[in-house]
């Protein structure tokens, strides 16, 4: 990780029509090359709104966004080649088989045909997957569409990544592959953002934390600093809890 934000968030605030209060109320926060950050709170906190608005799938109401030095606003559509999305819903083609989903899927961002299939083989043995790959979709477990799910968000090698509560709802066997890959991407220098409130998740991976709650930011931090800080606190999750 080094010192250059590759995203950059100024009192961002986002209000649904009909509501009085903000889903997401005058937040800012940096997040840096190379990093895994991890936007955590319970449900309703605001976390998929901030993710959907970075992403450019809800509009803010106000507020500022810089991704890799470009305004959201201005460079839209160059932005769109930078990121990778995976939302919290499986958005696969059940009557297809795993193969088929993301040669699709990859060739929506034009790529190569002989290069993506190379890079899904890849990234279905590195993911456990390669035996199944001209299964149906809709034979897998919710685990296995998980993962078919994340190959789908990556096969563009986005600088940046956003996950929506990846992890939710999948075995151990599942969450630890989905893990162990995430680090591989960091490594490969990958800044992923990562919404989720697991806090074992966010305390093994993400090398910064922003807590947010009522659509506001309550705490940021690596795990450790914000554990340190509350010294009655062994774990994030405690940390989380009173917090929150």
């Amino acid at each position: 990780m080094n010192n250059s934000a590759v995203l950059d968030i100024q009192n961002l605030t986002k209000t649904y029509k009909g509501k009085a209060e903000p889903a997401v109320d005058s937040i800012s926060f940096q997040v840096f090359q190379g990093e895994i950050f991890g936007l955590l709170g319970p449900n309703g906190a605001g976390k998929t709104t901030t993710i959907s608005v970075l992403c450019s799938l809800l509009k803010p109401t106000s507020g500022k966004i810089s991704i890799a030095g470009l305004d959201l606003h201005l460079h839209l559509n160059k932005i769109k080649s930078l990121i990778g999305v995976v939302g919290q819903d499986i958005a696969l083609y059940d009557k297809l088989t795993a193969f088929e989903n993301l040669i699709y899927f990859g060739s929506i961002y034009g790529s190569d045909r002989s290069k993506l299939k190379k890079n899904i083989q890849d990234y279905l043995h590195r993911l456990g997957l390669d035996a199944y790959k001209n299964q149906q979709i809709r034979r897998f477990s919710g685990g296995m569409k998980r993962r078919i799910n994340l190959i789908a968000g990556v096969l563009h090698n986005p600088q940046i990544l956003f996950l929506d509560e990846p992890t939710v709802g999948v075995d151990v066997q599942t969450r630890n592959v989905i893990r162990e890959f995430l680090i591989e991407l960091k490594n490969g220098g990958t800044t992923i953002v990562y919404t989720s409130h697991l806090m074992d998740d966010a305390q093994k991976l993400c090398d910064r934390v922003c807590i947010i709650d009522f659509g506001k930011i309550i705490a940021t931090g690596s795990p450790q600093e914000l554990i340190s800080l509350h010294p009655e606190c062994g774990e994030l999750e405690e940390v989380f809890l009173k917090l929150t």
